[in-house]
């Protein structure tokens, strides 16, 4: 139902149909529905009466407030809510209501495997309350994008070393758009070395990064590039160690995106 103007008096209709015992959805997307906290209010309660089936939650793009989100909090933490994809990009989430969210996904984490986050106001308040799940040794997160989250330096660090605890499922990784500088890449850079880190998809556009040698000398001195499959490093000014990039890449299977366009640049030798 994505991209439709249902408001909250229409997702409330919808809720009644979620509540019926015999409704068996799995994958219920909700995105840019012109939906605030009520409706979100609505989608949770009708939920926590049928909670077993749902495998895909989609609420991106809604303005929940701190309502909705409590609601849904308290959802996230039914035992017999088994969720494995929560996608709320762009839902005006605050610190405040990170931590809410947070502690919720914390008591029950092993299911999930995506979470979407991006293009909410997290800073780096936020994106630490959200360590405290990635770091717990039942969170089996393979999927994590914080874009646009006001996170600096500071959050990744905490990120990398939250990641570092629990090395072994994460496969993709988008940090977009945030101001990680180098310093933020030399902490990516420390965790990549990890050999239980298998990493297949970074997205690291437009983070103010202006030297990727770290980068680099772990992707030379790691089993990384075993797993890396694509690499996206589109508006930083990387200057002359994108050749070198480039180089250490050139007979593995990761496609680099380094360049401002959206075209892949294939690194990969052709054999004859």
């Amino acid at each position: 139902m994505n991209n439709n103007k249902l408001r909250d008096s229409g997702v409330k209709l919808l809720c009644t149909g979620l509540k019926n015992i015999k409704c068996k959805l799995e994958i219920l997307r909700l995105s840019c529905c012109d939906m605030t906290d009520e409706g979100c209010s609505d989608v949770s309660s009708a939920l926590k009466s049928n909670p077993s089936h749902l495998r895909e939650l989609d609420l991106s793009g809604n303005n929940l407030g701190d309502s909705g989100v409590k609601n849904l909090s308290d959802l996230l933490m039914n035992p017999q809510f088994k969720l494995e994809k929560l996608h709320l990009n762009d839902c005006s989430i605050t610190e405040k209501q990170s931590l809410i969210l947070t502690s919720a996904l914390k008591s029950n984490p092993s299911h999930l495997r995506e979470l979407y986050l991006s293009w909410n106001n997290l800073g780096n308040t936020g994106v630490k309350h959200l360590c405290a799940v990635l770091k717990d040794s039942h969170c089996k997160l393979e999927r994590l994008r914080l874009s646009w989250c006001y996170m600096t330096d500071e959050g990744c660090s905490d990120v990398t070393s939250a990641l570092k605890s629990n090395p072994s499922h994460l496969r993709e990784l988008d940090l977009s758009e945030n101001n990680l500088g180098d310093s933020g890449v030399k902490n990516l850079s420390d965790l990549l070395m990890n050999p239980q880190f298998k990493l297949e998809k970074l997205h690291l556009r437009y983070c103010d990064i202006t030297d990727v040698s770290s980068l680099t000398q772990s992707l030379t001195n790691s089993k990384a590039l075993q797993f890396l499959k694509e690499l996206d490093l589109r508006e930083n000014e990387i200057g002359d160690s994108k050749q070198r990039l480039r180089d250490e890449l050139r007979d593995s299977n990761c496609v680099l995106r380094a360049d401002d366009d959206d075209l892949f640049t294939k690194i990969r030798r052709l054999f004859t």
